[in-house]
This record gives C-alpha cells, structure tokens and sequence, in this order.
C-alpha cells in the first residue's frame, strides 16, 4: 500500500493512469500492440507527457512497482496498461482509512 501511495503521490503519475483508463482517447494507433489488450507504448506516454524518455521511465517503473501498471514487452519496446484489480483494491483500502 506505501509503494501505491508513493505512485499516487505524483500528478504527472495519475495523469498516466487517467490516460490509461481509455487510451483509444488519449494515444494514437501503434504499429505493434493493441492500445487496450498490450497496453501503450512508453514512448508514446513519454511524448504525451512532455518529458524526455527516462523520465517518462521513471514514472513508469514506479507505477509498475506499486502494482498499479502492468509492462509487457512487444519486440524492443514495453507496453502498459492498468492493473485494474489493483487499483480497485487500492481504491477500497483508501476508502477505508
């Protein structure tokens, strides 16, 4: 619970996440990997952003930490998308405090 509300802590963290609720709305197509099923590219999130590549990263590799994003690689690139029944859990234990 610490490490997501760390992840939580960070506008440009929920941003993601917002982003990642419907990404057919906030990402364009991908050459490889499906926006819903694999999830959306880093660089794409990277670029939506504003910000360089690692730091989009960082980003990233907090929220997958926190369990609050799940990566998948798609030949040199890696995909995320929401780990819904996390966040449901999240929500509820927050909901509880």
């Amino acid at each position: 619970m610490k490490a997501a509300l760390r992840a939580l802590a960070n506008e440009r963290r929920v941003r993601i996440l917002d982003w990642l609720k419907d990404p057919r709305a906030h990402f364009p197509r991908q050459v490889d990997g499906d926006l819903v099923e694999d999830g959306v590219c880093g660089l794409l999130i990277a670029r939506k952003l504003k910000v360089s590549q690692p730091t989009a990263s960082e980003h990233l590799r907090v929220l997958v930490q926190a369990g609050l994003l799940r990566p998948k690689r798609i030949k040199q690139w890696t995909f995320y998308r929401r780990d819904e029944p996390r966040l449901k859990a999240v929500k509820k234990a927050l909901a509880g405090l």
